[in-house]
């Protein structure tokens, strides 16, 4: 019977192997990404589903109604038909997800393409496989280039090692086609131009013979002319290089420091060796140090591999440098991991070469490598959305070998490396078989680990949007009517976001102190005398309804509200701000010792204040707050160090004012209470919400 199964096996052609291969990994991904609940990757996730809606709904490219330029332009309209077939943005986020999974899946195809050159028939399906096992496929789960970026970025690879073989125009026609796709996904691209140039100067090294590159004279000349002609453009209309850039244009006005740079620079290459399993940078040192007596298209392979791989993770670590110094980004490069994994199957179809000295050299660098990786540095929380490649040592942090990531990463390296020195070489596609499913296996705490993307989305979701549908506000609002949205940055900026991100009656948001992170197209406000919210050409707001959060009561009647306290209010004239509160510190809802809440136009009724504690600067520590309205106290709650309260204030009118002293008992400094904090702040507790019940 198993010869039988065997047999059947190798009648299946190539592409019905593949095919088969896209269709699991897609299906699989569609069904996993109805788990995520939210984006989480903002300002990511809003802009592109931004563009996708403007794209679907007008053919612009606009975010919150402000036309915008130099993001991607193919992703948008990627998802542009999700968008434009579900009027619920719950459901069109659902659709753009599965969008997102059929076209990451197909990665498979030209990975297989790169490595069905170098290796056989299996283990090029084999590496296939593994394109599409990375723990990076959890990207589907959220809107970001990334889906479209790695299939078309492994495109472009194997356009250029087809060029490297024979530079015809028809290749180079195709190349550039590749190369335009890319650019229009991510601007990071622009690198790729660069190995371009750099991949046929790396063939002729690997083959020592200067007279490789006559046949590229043409195409090298033409990408440095066509490199004047876009300076020489630029200057004659009077823009900056970095204008090409659009909203990316402040990466090129950066000032970059060398040092700086090279660091992240060799910070990224040793995330990589990591994130790809040692034993494929071992592999490359090998094959390259036999370069000369190697089969032309592994030369060719292996000339594309490393011209990628330098100027890619050059582009990156200078952006981190400068823009990211707090995280590794493996999101922009692991589309890189499948030309590693390429060179391994041509090791393998090589009959698994092991010079001794190459092998050691190899070995002790790939080793050293991550072991060199400053793990303490960069594991933490903004690995969630940039570095998935840290996230399961992240996640077994209380299970390293003798409490040490370097030592767990070198015992784990360590057996990978031997594992592929000694098993025999009839027997090596067992080496990326075994990649295969040690890729299988660190994809689920990058999945649904405690800080994997399904936690993130939640969390997320769970600091935006509370208590209700994520489509609570269409619900409620019809069209043509839009809501406005203030942000006073008492509340968590994920509650503007969530909010519209999943609605569409959610208009144009305004701010009192300090714009959204990331945020696109927000105006600034101030609160005048007579608590009218007045724009900077002194006009007011005049929508039908606001979004407002619980220290913001305006003049007019509850719609609905979330457990957060966020209010959907109908006005009753221009929004106005009806309630102030003093004693939180600015952008945060952290509180001192005193706090002061006060309401105009007040009849009486109840003020339910939400708040909650930090267990790590109040450790075992109750927190007493006590409301006093009209010099007496007349509610009390005790905050315990984790989890919300809620504490009820019986209101008293005077003078058509209500206020409502709170104090809090006891304050810390969390730099005289945490080692290593540095915040100097007098902290009581966090006051999450100030929600206004009107008398009967």
């Amino acid at each position: 019977m198993g010869d039988l199964w065997r047999a059947r096996a190798a009648r299946l052609p190539d592409w019905a192997w593949l095919i088969g291969l896209v269709v699991a990994s897609a299906g699989l991904r569609v069904w996993l990404v109805r788990a995520m609940p939210a984006p989480f990757v903002f300002v990511d996730e809003l802009i592109y589903s931004e563009l996708a809606r403007s794209l679907a709904d007008a053919g612009t490219f606009t975010v919150r109604g402000v036309p915008t330029s130099g993001y991607s332009i193919l992703y948008p309209a990627l998802l542009a038909p999700a968008y434009g077939l579900f009027d619920a943005l719950p459901r069109a986020y659902g659709a753009a997800k599965a969008t997102n999974a059929v076209a990451m899946s197909l990665a498979a195809v030209p990975a297989w393409l790169l490595t069905r050159r170098v290796a056989g028939r299996w283990t090029s399906l084999v590496c296939a496989a593994i394109a599409v096992a990375l723990p990076s496929m959890a990207y589907t789960a959220t809107l970001v280039t990334e889906n479209l970026f790695y299939p078309l970025a492994l495109l472009f690879a194997w356009t250029l090692v087809r060029v490297l073989e024979r530079p015809s125009l028809g290749r180079i026609a195709v190349l550039a086609a590749a190369l335009a796709a890319t650019l229009a996904t991510r601007s990071q691209a622009l690198g790729f131009a660069a190995a371009v140039v750099l991949a046929p100067l790396l063939l002729a090294l690997l083959r020592r013979d200067a007279r490789v590159l006559r046949p590229f004279v043409p195409l090298l000349a033409g990408i440095v002319a066509l490199g004047l002609a876009v300076v020489l453009g630029q200057v004659a209309r009077g823009r900056s290089l970095s204008d090409l850039l659009g909203a990316y244009s402040v990466v090129g006005e950066g000032g970059y420091h060398t040092g700086d740079v090279l660091r992240f620079w060799l910070w990224h290459l040793e995330e990589l060796t990591l994130y790809v399993a040692v034993v494929p940078v071992v592999a490359l040192v090998v094959l390259l140090a036999r370069a000369r007596a190697l089969p032309a298209r592994v030369q060719e392979h292996l000339a594309t591999t490393v011209a990628m791989i330098a100027t890619s993770t050059l582009v990156v670590a200078a952006f981190a440098s400068q823009f990211a110094s707090d995280r590794i980004q493996d999101r922009y490069l692991f589309f890189l991991v499948p030309l590693l994994v390429a060179v391994l199957a041509a090791w393998v179809d090589l009959g698994a070469p092991r010079p001794r000295v190459p092998l050691l050299v190899g070995s002790a660098v790939a080793l050293g490598l991550v072991v060199a990786f400053p793990y303490v540095r960069f594991v933490g929380e903004p690995a969630k959305s940039d570095t998935f490649g840290l996230i399961p040592l992240w996640t077994v942090n209380e299970h390293l070998v003798a409490g040490s990531y370097w030592a767990t990463v070198l015992l784990v390296g360590l057996a990978l490396v031997t594992f592929s020195a000694l098993v025999p070489a009839r027997l090596a596609i067992l080496v990326p078989v075994v990649l295969l499913g040690l890729f299988i296996v660190l994809s689920r705490p990058v999945w649904s680990g405690p800080h994997g993307v399904l936690r993130s989305g939640e969390g997320a979701l769970f600091q935006g949007i509370r208590g209700v549908d994520r489509g609570w506000i269409d619900e409620r609002v019809a069209a043509p009517d839009d809501v406005a949205v203030l942000w006073t940055g008492r509340a968590d900026r994920f509650t503007v976001n969530q909010n519209e991100f999943f609605n569409r009656r959610v208009g144009e948001v305004y701010y009192t102190t300090a714009p959204t992170p990331g945020g696109i197209g927000e105006t600034p406000v101030r609160v005048d005398a007579r608590g009218v919210v007045r724009t900077p050409s002194e006009g007011t707001i005049d929508a039908p309804y606001a979004l407002l959060d619980g220290s913001v009561t305006p003049d007019g009647e509850v719609v609905a509200r979330d457990d957060l306290g966020t209010t959907l209010w109908r006005l009753q004239g221009p929004l106005a701000s009806l309630t102030t509160v003093a004693g939180l510190y600015p952008n945060d809802t952290w509180s001192g010792a005193h706090v002061r809440w006060t309401r105009l136009r007040c009849r009486g009724g109840l003020l339910r204040a939400g708040l909650h504690s930090d267990p790590t600067l109040f450790a075992g520590q109750l927190t007493d707050v006590v409301a006093w309205v009209r010099g007496r106290p007349v509610a009390r709650v005790v905050v315990p160090p984790e989890g919300p309260v809620s504490l009820r204030v019986p209101l008293e009118p005077e003078g058509g004012r209500c206020v409502v002293r709170f104090t809090v008992m006891p304050t810390l400094v969390p730099a005289e209470v945490i080692p290593g904090n540095t915040d100097p702040r007098e902290l009581g507790a966090h006051f999450d919400s100030f929600v206004h019940e009107e008398p009967a």
